[in-house]
């Protein structure tokens, strides 16, 4: 993942610090995520992806939801690449939708990395507890519990327990709708390359 992150990065002719700015993630952090050092959730890769002009497909080959209905213990399982969370979507993808869920299995020990962004999320624990950070604040969330937030203000979750966690995330990130268009490449002069050189403006001559 770090590499095809680089690679469009390089593509649209952006800087760490630009494509950081854009996304609203630290350039260390986007730094060790190009490298392979640390994965994203996918809210993150979600913003990274936008800033790129790329939807999340990109990045992720998530099974695709063919209707409305998924059934317990037939959805298609997937995780990022590094990354221990399980995910399950049960969303559906149609013309002016606005919703993305997943059900999230987090398994003991895992932390999120603290993330800012558009829209709005959901968060219901099924099963186990889990620590959610918001806006410098942590809340213990336990089986039943349920948060609903801004996605602007930061946020991060934990499993400080010695068992795995259930979630049910529903939120309005545009994760994998393939509506992103991508960015237009700068216009940057070629090396060597010769400036059009000005036309000579001769000087009308005076009337009697």
């Amino acid at each position: 993942m770090g590499a095809l992150i680089r690679a469009r990065r390089r593509q649209q002719q952006l800087t760490l610090v630009e494509l950081g700015e854009a996304a609203h993630v630290s350039v260390g952090y986007l730094s060790q995520v190009e490298r392979d050092h640390a994965t994203p959730s996918l809210g993150t890769l979600a913003q990274i992806a936008r800033a790129l002009g790329v939807s999340i497909d990109y990045f992720v080959a998530a099974p695709a939801t063919h209707n409305a209905l998924t059934r317990d213990g037939e959805r298609n399982r997937f995780s990022l690449d590094g990354s221990s969370i399980v995910y399950e979507r049960i969303g559906a993808d149609f013309p002016g939708n606005q919703l993305s869920s997943f059900l999230m299995t987090v398994p003991p020990g895992y932390r999120s990395e603290t993330v800012s962004h558009e829209g709005e999320e959901i968060l219901y624990v099924l099963e186990g507890a889990i620590t959610q950070r918001l806006d410098g604040e942590d809340m213990l969330m336990r089986a039943g519990d349920s948060l609903h937030f801004r996605g602007n203000r930061p946020h991060s979750w934990s499993n400080h327990t010695d068992q795995p966690a259930r979630l049910l995330w529903t939120g309005t990130l545009a994760l994998f709708r393939s509506t992103a268009r991508p960015r237009p490449a700068l216009a940057r002069p070629k090396a060597g390359a010769e400036k059009p050189a000005r036309k000579k403006v001769t000087p009308k001559e005076k009337r009697p």
